[in-house]
């Protein structure tokens, strides 16, 4: 069996008691960077063995490792912060493991974009998430079809690439567009600017920028 295991994004007191246990009994983590996961297995004391599985090495590996898992193994998968597979490797494993015919299970729990959404002010009801935009290729076609987008679109965001990511945001969805931009989720320093692009862009001009980002548009009307 495969078990999605979802982590914190911030405040490690954010897991489930599910999600301990499973980590606890299986026979193997997969970890995003083993570096990261070590230090949450180490604060609830777990010494489950881990082995990387990351955006680097998940095709050269993830046949071989549902293939492991027929052997009646169970194994975890967790990326660095938040639920694997949205915006993070998870994707061709379960594909993998459904074709060999492995159980996957997908345990409930943290995900970045939820909060960001829910405290937005904008409409929920029906949403877009569109994760991180291309960095090069294929972006400004990305953005013109968004722009004529109805629904509440959701993004995430670097440190490096938000100011120049919301100025873009200006010029295809206009000045006076609503969102709401959310940092350091569920951390000490969580912040939310709700407001027009324009105001949002003017905040983040001023004083230094740190945090991963997630950005909620307001969609066409």
């Amino acid at each position: 069996m495969l078990i999605i295991v979802p982590t914190p994004i911030g405040n490690m007191e954010d897991i489930t008691l599910r999600a301990l246990s499973a980590l606890k009994e299986a026979d193997l983590i997969l970890a995003e960077d083993t570096r990261v996961s070590r230090k949450l297995l180490a604060h609830y004391d777990i010494h489950t063995p881990l082995r990387a599985f990351h955006m680097h090495n998940e095709h050269a590996v993830a046949k071989q490792i549902a293939e492991e898992l027929q052997g009646g193994k169970k194994y975890c998968l967790v990326s660095d912060a938040g639920t694997p597979g949205i915006s993070d490797p998870a994707y061709l494993l379960v594909k993998n493991c459904l074709e060999l015919g492995v159980s996957v299970e997908c345990l409930p729990g943290a995900t970045a974009f939820v909060p960001a959404l829910v405290k937005s002010g904008l409409p929920s009801d029906k949403f877009v998430f569109e994760g991180f935009l291309p960095h090069k290729k294929g972006r400004s076609t990305r953005l013109k079809f968004l722009s004529e987008e109805e629904r509440t679109m959701i993004f995430y965001e670097s440190v490096h690439r938000i100011q120049k990511t919301l100025e873009q945001f200006c010029e295809t969805f206009g000045v006076d567009r609503r969102a709401s931009v959310s940092r350091e989720l569920t951390k000490i320093f969580e912040e939310t600017i709700n407001g027009t692009l324009q105001e949002i862009v003017e905040h983040f001009k001023t004083g230094t920028i740190k945090g991963e980002f997630v950005i909620v548009v307001e969609g066409k009307k």
